[in-house]
């Protein structure tokens, strides 16, 4: 009797942990959005703030598939050498251009080159993030990695 007491507390200690984790990871996501407000820029950047209510139902509709697909354990089976490369390049996409868009909205590198005087070489300032960026990335994946 004592085995099956401690199993169902370990489980409900597990799922109060993961229900704890879950909360914590999506209120920092959604603190993100309204505190850097990134759904009403992004709807004002792209001339349709009227339709910002696709824009958040677009986001949590993205949360809720892919939290099931990670549950249902779901796979796209891609065949091919050009499947692999091209979600590569779709996901460095996203991430570079949500950096970029962060970066934006943040003001982070005109207060970063006028902290540190390089108000006239900004553009040397980005090309070095982005040369920076790209080199850690290849030596991860091609050298670390292996």
């Amino acid at each position: 009797m004592m085995p099956m007491i401690e199993d169902a507390l370990r489980g409900l200690f597990v799922a109060l942990l993961g229900l704890g984790g879950g909360l914590a990871v999506g209120s920092g996501l959604v603190s993100l959005l309204i505190i850097l407000d990134l759904i009403p820029r992004l709807a004002q950047l792209g001339g349709a703030y009227h339709k910002s209510v696709w824009f958040e139902t677009a986001v949590i509709a993205g949360a809720l598939f892919w939290t099931f697909a990670d549950f249902m354990d779901w796979q796209l089976e891609l065949a091919g050498p050009v499947a692999l490369p091209l979600a590569g390049l779709f996901d460095g996409l996203f991430v570079g251009m949500l950096a970029a868009a962060l970066t934006e909205v943040m003001n982070v590198l005109p207060i970063l080159a006028k902290r540190i005087s390089l108000s006239r070489h900004i553009a040397a300032l980005v090309w070095a993030m982005v040369l920076g960026k790209t080199a850690g990335s290849l030596f991860d994946w091609l050298y670390y990695h292996w």
